[in-house]
């Protein structure tokens, strides 16, 4: 058993949604969750079933039919391969099941099969466009992105370090699961050598952009790759993209164990904290979707290379709250109070933010009563809450 805050959670064993599937009526693992108020709710065996079933239908046909792995390059990488990688790797954390494995395992190969050895010697998976920035021209580039490539490392990383810790599945997929971990380091050595992190008041740093790419008639670097480490030259992430990141460089210090992925992890969680203002009644200010973080972000005149506000694209907020729950989950920066100053706002601005799940009954119901598994929005977010069922991690502080 865990609880969080006022819900406590009968967790099913671990042999995963399979045994809810497959297994007979009186093997059956009872899950349960009780609010403040005595009420009770469940999620029974055959909403399971249907959720499960729906989605494997789902997403099996959908990966076969749209087969981004094979073609897509750039900052697309992140946004459209990476959302089928996680699906698998929870689909195997739900499930047990290896075709999930399988899946995840193809789909990597295909995408990472593409790289193109860039002048550095790196890989990497450039187009033009490759660098989704609307500042400067960035996205004239035949470049490749750094945010692209750590969404879709993360889960081949964190399905890694699940085969390595699993004996049945270290003895097949041991080899290769290395592999996605050691091309995870080099990827993250490229962009550290590029200068694509910057240090940022208060005694935090960012993840940036760089104006420069490959000269498709030379085979070299354009102009701007000599100033790369210029302090004036570059654009930060929005606070979306660098959570991305954030979440990326956590992963890396889970499965290496060495601490500067968590240490740059740390200084983007600590200048995300920042910015996000406390109000009086619990809540917090709902926080800008970019904001300047050093003289790199800023034009002539002092004037911002972005707008600043809050973007109406509720999405990156989730993903925000996302990065910040996984940040605290990791004893980085956050607290507690953070968590609940979350769940007021949510609640006060009317934003639904799956992450808080293990935290707040309302959000976990909201999220159940909209979820459609055979959808794309259902693609990640059924089998990521079916493994949250099971799973036994210790996220209550």
């Amino acid at each position: 058993m865990r609880t969080f805050g006022t819900v406590a959670i009968v967790f099913m064993s671990a042999t995963g949604i399979t045994c809810l599937i497959n297994g007979p009526a009186e093997a059956q693992a009872v899950r349960v969750a009780t609010t403040a108020d005595g009420q009770i709710a469940k999620l029974d065996h055959a909403k399971l079933s249907d959720w499960y079933a729906r989605w494997k239908q789902y997403i099996d046909h959908d990966a076969r039919s749209n087969r981004f792995c094979d073609k897509e390059m750039g900052e697309q990488v992140g946004w459209l391969i990476s959302p089928y990688l996680s699906a698998f790797y929870y689909g195997y954390l739900a499930s047990k099941d290896p075709h999930w494995v399988d899946m995840l395992q193809n789909w990597a190969d295909s995408w990472i099969r593409r790289a193109v050895r860039e002048p550095d010697g790196f890989p990497g998976w450039p187009k033009v466009g490759g660098i989704a920035a609307p500042v400067e021209n960035y996205d004239e580039f035949y470049a490749d992105s750094m945010l692209g490539e750590a969404m879709a490392l993360r889960p081949l990383v964190l399905m890694s370090a699940e085969i390595l810790k699993t004996p049945a599945l270290k003895a097949k997929y041991g080899d290769k699961a290395q592999s996605y971990i050691d091309l995870s380091e080099q990827i993250y050595a490229k962009w550290d050598s590029r200068g694509a992190w910057r240090d940022a008041d208060p005694g935090g740093g960012i993840s940036i952009v760089l104006p420069f790419g490959i000269d498709q008639k030379t085979g070299g670097w354009t102009e701007g790759y000599k100033d790369r480490h210029d302090p004036h030259v570059g654009f930060s992430h929005p606070d979306n993209k660098a959570n991305l990141v954030g979440m990326w460089l956590l992963a890396m210090y889970d499965a290496t164990g060495k601490s500067i992925y968590r240490e740059r992890a740390e200084k983007w969680f600590r200048l995300m904290k920042s910015r996000m203002k406390p109000k009086a009644d619990g809540t917090f200010e709902i926080w800008s979707y970019w904001s300047p973080a050093g003289p790199w972000d800023y034009k002539s005149f002092h004037r911002p290379k972005h707008w600043v506000g809050v973007h109406p694209n509720p999405g990156y907020y989730a993903i925000d709250v996302e990065a910040i729950v996984i940040a605290y989950q990791h004893d980085v920066v956050f607290t507690k109070d953070d968590i609940d100053r979350l769940i007021a706002t949510s609640h006060a601005e009317k934003r639904s933010w799956a992450a808080l799940i293990p935290y707040d009954m309302a959000t976990r119901r909201q999220f159940e009563d909209s979820l459609k598994p055979d959808s794309w929005a259902g693609l990640g977010d059924t089998p990521w809450y079916l493994a949250l069922q099971i799973r036994q991690d210790k996220i209550d502080r």
